[in-house]
């Protein structure tokens, strides 16, 4: 697919570590920025106008994400990481600064489309190059703190954006990425050494386009489709919906006839991949929904402060990060995987079942019960299916692999979010209408009232009004998690499902001959997995992953 232009590195569990704090760096500065927004959302909303359309900027961040998550993993196997690594900071940090100075509502969209486009790379090549440097048989211990990280900043996201909100403005949620992001471009910039690539067949940009365009109108049909405006009965929407059918079509074909394909259509002749992936992409769609919401219902719903929904979210994010690292740990120990995604997403369906019973006067160590519960199951399922999909295809497709597999569980996420963000929105709109107009406003006035709604608005007005706005956030809210319930159940049975193949013992960079392995090191793990390979039996589609992988 490609020749290196440089050296082969010696991976000496120094350089690893290097590189790893280079990683650590980038997943941060994307990991925060999809937190941080969340409790400052009904403030920005409110003070830029667009209640209406707030599920609009979680929707374009992963919009753009998911679009470009299989060019970033495709590119990176054929040109190598570093430079895409680099170009991802710089994007987002430009965009953030974008998003801190702007004062229209679709505007500060398009800015956090751009995030996406930047946050995207950050994500797929910190778990691609973990991959090149570190053996399947080993990465737990890496990935593991990789989603603790994320868990990490999951917390301190929330926690910082409710102090700018109560305590400076919204906009410092993103004066903080500034130096955040220049740090990790210096980090990234003198640490991470990886071989630069020049491709050697044709690069396949038709395919970006039409899986592009794919992913825009799919996200498109189902956020017009719902949505009170337009509805499914609009042209508008059935327009998006045929060129979605046209694009995949189109997509398909193309992928067929490529040299080099963006997604290779015979990853989905992998049985392990393609279940690996049909995980990802069903807890994706729950998963990204009641988070997205969870702190507007705080907010909102309970009367707590953006500190005091930040901070509740502390127990989800505290579950995540222990199972994380502990799953992460054992599996490094034992090589035995199958186990954590049936637990994760039985603990997972358990939690949001528990979450469709909340209340605007729920007690918040019932809350905090919940998220931690819904946070522990999902730290079993995260990295864990990442690893699963990385160790079930040959060395040369890793990064293509891993963007493929984040790309539908990224479509998942969208597809919740728009979808069921659009549910409650367009609830929450006409229940609000409803308060302000038996308030006594007329409804221009009772429209307005809802579009400019945010927390510190909400404190100004007569008790009865402020019970009818807490209502109405329960009613609109409090039901969605029950649409996400089925789909966690379909991610529970899919886990079961899951074939147990031995780890890879060889890193990816060394298995391409772009590195050697530290000398000075001890490798047992070889004799421990050929004992392995000869013990455990095979399918025939396992042995096929085997042979491609040697």
């Amino acid at each position: 697919m490609t020749t290196t232009t440089d050296e082969p590195l010696v991976l000496t569990q120094k350089r690893i570590w290097i590189i790893f704090s280079a990683l650590i760096a980038g997943m941060l500065l994307a990991s925060l920025d999809q937190t941080i927004v969340s409790t400052a959302m009904p403030t920005i909303v409110g003070q830029l106008g667009g209640v209406e359309h707030q599920a609009w900027i979680t929707t374009a961040y992963l919009l753009a994400t998911t679009i470009v998550m299989p060019v970033y993993g495709k590119f990176g196997d054929v040109f190598g990481r570093r430079h895409l690594f680099l170009i991802a900071i710089a994007v987002f940090t430009l965009a953030s600064v974008g998003c801190a100075f702007t004062d229209d509502f679709w505007t500060f969209v398009v800015f956090r489309a751009m995030q996406g486009l930047g946050g995207g790379g950050l994500m797929i090549l910190s778990q691609a190059i973990i991959a090149d440097i570190v053996p399947a048989s080993e990465r737990g211990k890496y990935m593991g703190p990789m989603g603790a990280i994320f868990g990490l900043a999951a917390v301190g996201g929330p926690l910082l954006g409710g102090f700018f909100v109560d305590h400076l403005t919204w906009e410092w949620c993103f004066y903080i990425n500034i130096p955040i992001g220049i740090i990790a471009f210096v980090i990234s910039w003198f640490m991470l050494t990886l071989p630069v690539k020049k491709p050697t067949k044709k690069i396949d940009i038709p395919g970006v386009v039409a899986l592009s365009v794919a992913t825009t109108c799919l996200i498109f049909f189902t956020d017009f489709g719902g949505s009170a405006d337009r509805g499914w009965a609009d042209p508008l929407t059935w327009m998006f919906g045929a060129g979605l059918v046209v694009a995949v079509c189109l997509f398909v074909l193309i992928e067929s006839r490529a040299q080099d394909p963006i997604i290779p259509l015979s990853l989905f002749r992998n049985s392990i991949f393609v279940n690996a992936t049909a995980i990802g992409f069903v807890l994706g769609l729950g998963m990204f929904a009641a988070i997205a919401f969870m702190p507007t219902f705080l907010q909102m719903s309970s009367g707590t402060s953006a500190a005091v929904s930040g901070l509740l979210l502390l127990p989800m994010m505290g579950g995540l990060m222990l199972t994380t690292i502990a799953s992460g740990l054992l599996i490094a120990k034992t090589q035995r995987y199958k186990i954590y995604p049936i637990v994760g997403t039985a603990v997972t369906v358990l939690g949001m079942l528990w979450m469709t019973t909340l209340q605007g006067n729920t007690p918040l160590w019932v809350v905090c019960a919940m998220l931690f519960v819904f946070g522990f199951g999902l730290g079993l399922i995260m990295q864990v299916v990442v690893l699963v999909v990385q160790n079930a295809v040959p060395v040369d497709e890793i990064g293509t692999a891993t963007s493929t597999n984040n790309y539908f569980r990224e479509v998942g996420g969208a597809l919740g979010v728009a979808i069921f963000g659009t549910i409650f929105t367009n609830k929450l709109a006409e229940n609000l209408t409803t308060v302000f107009t038996e308030a006594g406003a007329d409804p221009e006035q009772a429209g307005q009232a809802t579009a400019t709604l945010d927390p510190a608005v909400m404190k100004q007005l007569p008790e009865q009004v402020q019970d009818g706005i807490v209502n109405a956030y329960a009613d609109s809210l409090a039901p969605v998690f029950w649409y996400l319930v089925p789909f966690l159940i379909i991610a529970f049975l899919l886990a079961w499902l899951v074939k147990e193949i031995p780890l890879s013992d060889e890193a990816g960079m060394i298995a391409r001959g772009e590195a050697v392995a530290d000398p000075n090191k001890i490798h047992a793990s070889g004799e421990a997995t050929d004992a392995v390979l000869a013990e455990t039996p095979q399918t025939s589609d396992d042995a096929d992953v085997l042979d491609r992988k040697a």
